[in-house]
C-alpha cells in the first residue's frame, strides 16, 4: 500500500480549454490528473474512486459516486489538479470511512485539523502553477505519508476490489479473503462507500466505457465486460451514468 513510483513529469501543457490530462501517480494504483473547466463540462461518472482536489487555493475531497455528478457554479477556465485514489485507498488518506463521503464533495478542512490543512495549503500555494509537477508532487507526498501511517488492511481491500472488478460472485470473494458475506459488506461500505454488489456494477461500467471508447462494437463490449447481453449493458449504463452510451461517447 502506498508504494511510490518514480514518475514526476508534469501533466502537460496548461490552459487547453476543457483539456484533461492524467498520468500514473507515484502512489501505486492512484492517478494524478489536471483539467480546465469549460461551459460544457460533462458529469463525472461513478468509478469507485475518491479524489483529493486542489483548485483556486482550496482543497476538496470528492467521495465515491453512485450516479453522475455535475458540479454546480463552476467558472469556465478554473484549473484543477487532483489525485484520484484506487478504490478503497482514499479512506486511509482522509481518515473517515468512504460511506461518509458517498456522493459528497466536502472541504478537506471538514475532515482534517485546521492547522494541518493550512500547512498543506501553504505548501501547495508555494508549489507553482497547478498544471506543472510541483502541485502533484505535494499531493502525492502528503497522501503517501498518510498511507504509510494507515492501520487499515490495504492488501485485503485491494484484493477485494480486484476480485470484484473481475466479476467474481460476492460469496466467492468473501471466501477467498477469509470473510463472511456480512463482514465483507461492512468492509466494503467503509472502504469503497457502497456494498460489494454496487462496486461490482460500478467497476463493470468503467470497463465497459473503456472498451466502448476504444471503438469496440456494443455487443462485444457487453460480452467482454460481463453483461448478460447488450440490452443489459444499456440499462446499466443509463442507470449508473444517467445517459445512453451514445451520448456518453459523443465528441465535445
Amino acid at each position: 500500500m502506498g508504494e511510490e513510483r518514480d514518475t514526476e513529469e508534469p501533466l502537460g501543457v496548461p490552459g487547453t480549454p476543457g483539456g484533461y490530462r492524467e498520468r500514473a501517480s507515484r502512489l501505486a494504483g492512484a492517478v494524478l490528473w489536471a483539467r480546465t473547466a469549460v461551459p460544457s463540462d460533462r458529469p463525472v461518472l461513478p468509478d469507485g474512486c475518491t479524489d483529493l482536489i486542489w483548485s483556486e487555493g482550496r482543497l476538496l475531497v470528492a467521495g465515491p459516486d453512485t450516479g453522475p455528478h455535475l458540479p454546480e457554479g463552476i467558472v469556465p477556465g478554473t484549473r484543477y489538479v487532483g489525485l484520484r485514489f484506487a478504490p478503497g485507498q482514499g479512506p486511509a488518506v482522509f481518515g473517515v470511512p468512504a460511506r461518509e463521503l458517498r456522493d459528497q464533495r466536502v472541504p478537506l478542512a471538514d475532515l482534517w485539523p485546521a492547522a494541518r490543512v493550512r500547512e498543506l495549503t501553504g505548501r501547495l500555494a508555494a508549489a507553482g502553477a497547478p498544471d506543472g509537477g510541483g502541485v502533484g508532487r505535494v499531493l502525492e507526498e502528503t497522501a503517501g505519508a498518510r498511507l504509510q501511517d494507515a492501520t487499515t488492511p490495504g492488501d485485503l481491500i485491494a484484493a477485494v476490489a480486484a476480485a470484484l472488478a473481475r466479476g467474481r460472485p460476492v460469496a466467492e470473494v468473501a471466501r477467498s479473503v477469509g470473510l463472511g458475506e456480512r463482514r465483507l459488506h461492512r468492509l466494503s461500505l467503509d472502504a469503497f462507500g457502497y456494498g460489494p454488489k454496487t462496486l461490482t456494477r460500478v467497476l463493470r461500467l468503467v470497463r465497459a466505457l473503456d472498451l466502448a471508447r476504444s471503438g469496440m462494437p456494443g455487443a462485444q463490449v457487453a460480452a467482454c465486460a460481463g453483461y448478460a447481453d447488450q440490452a443489459h449493458l444499456a440499462r446499466e449504463v443509463k442507470s449508473l451514468a444517467g445517459a445512453p452510451m451514445g451520448v456518453l461517447l459523443a465528441p465535445g
